[in-house]
């Protein structure tokens, strides 16, 4: 029999364990990456900016997305190169903490904790359990046709952009292209793109602090500055502000970040003196404009930024990712009914990605208000909810990090962990 072929455009967080997902399950996976470098190799946008150990950004694994990666087996990988976080606070600027939770009420309440790696490391676990060649670098692509799902109907057509413009055909296409998906706007040309969320957002990884500190998120006028540790003593640091879109500060935006946040409490100004101001990412915050039609067409499906790019304030963006290739996969029998693991797909992704976008934008507009009046009505809300109900932060998370797959997993078998069925609505 035929092994079945899969290409999968982009070799980010979610395509790359779409690649895992789908090799571990029979098919014959190509990943076809734009960048110039492997998704493993130092220098990949994916990975970091200026190089694995320099720069680039650190990712939060809630519960959902380490069962989901437990999957594929690399759940004891990612952990082992993870940070957990013992105890975490919002604050204000001036360091008076709103609220708390700990790592023993992750726990309690979604069967695990929540995480923080690097982008990096996670990248290159996920490409090193892919078979040698796997991944294409250097060949941006674009869909040519999207193909019919039916048995024996024509197949979906890609073609290589760079160089002599080779065309493949496969007989599942995963579109893993980020917020700006051309392969979307192919199947879907009348639908609206993703919109600007009304923040940009900034982000770095510095070297250890010598100073004690706890991870927080401070909250202040018009944006939000977080500070978590990595598992090897490094900090990753983020940042938000209420601008407008497209800006640049012109003296660099290490210089930016001085200005908004310089005099905000410890260990922020350290935080600020430790990083590398080459080494500082910016990107504008987009959310989904309106619901898509479907996450697939013909033989095509979609997955992560590229059909429900999200705001940050959940961290769930990549977590969602890695759920939408796990289950992508479990669908997708190499010799089963195409057309319908794809409707089904569809069925499961769409109204729960659609639930988390509400939620973390709800949030987001939370973090933009700027007048004095609002943002003292903000934190006094905050603090007397969180005397009221301790796990407050963590109630944001409800019906999400408490997820499992579809099929229960090798470190729930070893370990008991909770692994309940998906509700039946998302069946």
């Amino acid at each position: 029999m035929r092994q079945p072929t899969a290409i999968v455009i982009g070799g980010g967080i979610g395509g790359l364990t779409a690649a895992v997902a789908l090799d571990r399950r029979g098919w014959s996976v190509t990943v076809l990456e734009r960048a110039a470098t492997a998704p493993s190799e130092p220098g990949h946008p994916a990975a970091s900016a200026g190089g694995a150990r320099r720069g680039g950004a650190g990712i939060g694994l809630a519960p959902n997305a380490l069962r989901a990666l437990d999957t594929l087996a690399a759940g004891d990988a990612i952990r082992a190169r993870a940070a957990r976080q013992a105890t975490g606070e919002l604050r204000l600027p001036s360091g008076r903490w709103l609220a708390r939770t700990d790592d023993a009420a992750a726990v309690r309440r979604f069967g695990g904790p929540v995480l923080v790696a690097h982008r990096a490391d996670l990248i290159a676990l996920l490409a090193a359990r892919l078979p040698d060649g796997t991944v294409r670098s250097a060949s941006p692509a674009a869909l040519v046709d999207p193909g019919e799902a039916a048995s024996g109907a024509r197949p979906a057509r890609v073609r290589i952009t760079g160089g002599e413009g080779e065309e493949l055909t496969a007989d599942l296409v995963v579109a893993a292209d980020g917020i700006h998906s051309a392969v979307r706007r192919a199947l879907f040309p009348g639908h609206p793109a993703p919109r600007y969320a009304g923040f940009t957002a900034w982000r770095m990884v510095v070297p250890a602090l010598d100073r004690p500190w706890t991870a927080h998120e401070t909250w202040g006028p018009g944006g939000l500055w977080g500070t978590v540790p990595l598992y090897d003593g490094r900090v990753y640091a983020f940042a938000t502000a209420a601008v407008p879109p497209g800006g640049r500060a012109a003296d660099g935006e290490w210089a930016e970040l001085l200005r908004r946040f310089g005099d905000w409490h410890h260990p922020i100004p350290d935080v600020l003196a430790a990083a590398d101001p080459a080494a500082v990412l910016r990107n504008d915050v987009h959310t989904v404009a309106a619901p898509p039609p479907a996450f697939h067409r013909g033989r095509v499906a979609l997955l992560g930024d590229a059909v429900h790019p999200m705001t940050p304030n959940l961290g769930q963006g990549g977590c969602q990712a890695i759920e939408d290739a796990v289950v992508l996969a479990d669908r997708a029998a190499p010799d089963g009914d195409l057309a319908a693991a794809l409707a089904a797909y569809t069925r499961q992704r769409l109204p729960r990605t659609m639930e988390v976008v509400r939620r973390a934008e709800r949030i987001g507009r939370l973090t933009t208000w700027r007048s004095r009046p609002a943002c003292a009505l903000r934190a006094a809300l905050l603090a007397t909810t969180s005397v009221l109900a301790p796990d407050v932060v963590l109630r944001a998370l409800d019906g999400i990090a408490d997820w499992s797959p579809p099929a229960a997993t090798y470190a729930a078998e070893a370990r008991g962990t909770r692994t309940a069925a998906l509700p039946k609505e998302h069946e």
